[in-house]
C-alpha cells in the first residue's frame, strides 16, 4: 500500500451541508476502493492565488490516504466530473505527517 495527500478545492459558494455532503462522497469512493482515510482536514474557505472558474476563494479538503493506485484512479475520475470542484491534487509521499496541522490558528503565539 502506498501513502497519499489528497487535496481538493471546492466552489466559494456551496453551503456547509453540500460540503459535507462532497467530504462523504469521496470518503466512500476511497473505503469502497480498497482504500483508508487516515487523516481528514477541512482548511476551510481560502483566497485563491488567481482566480479558477471566476472564483477567488475556494474550500479546502485535505485527505491523508493509504491505499492502492486504483485507489486514486477512481477518485480521481469522479473529481473530473464534479462541478462542484475547481481542482485536485494528489501527492504521493513515503511518510504522512499526521502531527503538523498548517492551517490551525495557533492563538497563542500571535498574542506575543
Amino acid at each position: 500500500m502506498n501513502y497519499y495527500e489528497h487535496t481538493l478545492i471546492a466552489r466559494q459558494d456551496i453551503s456547509p451541508s453540500q460540503i459535507k455532503q462532497i467530504e462523504e462522497k469521496y470518503k466512500n469512493i476511497i473505503e469502497s476502493n480498497e482504500g483508508n482515510i487516515i487523516k481528514f482536514e477541512s482548511w476551510g474557505l481560502m483566497h485563491l492565488s488567481y482566480l479558477i472558474k471566476k472564483n477567488k476563494k475556494g474550500n479546502y479538503l485535505h485527505f491523508k490516504i493509504e491505499g492502492k493506485g486504483k485507489t486514486i484512479k477512481e477518485l480521481e475520475k469522479n473529481e473530473k466530473i464534479d462541478k462542484n470542484l475547481l481542482r485536485f491534487l494528489t501527492v504521493r509521499v513515503k511518510k504522512l505527517d499526521l502531527e503538523t496541522d498548517y492551517f490551525k490558528n495557533n492563538e497563542d503565539t500571535h498574542k506575543k
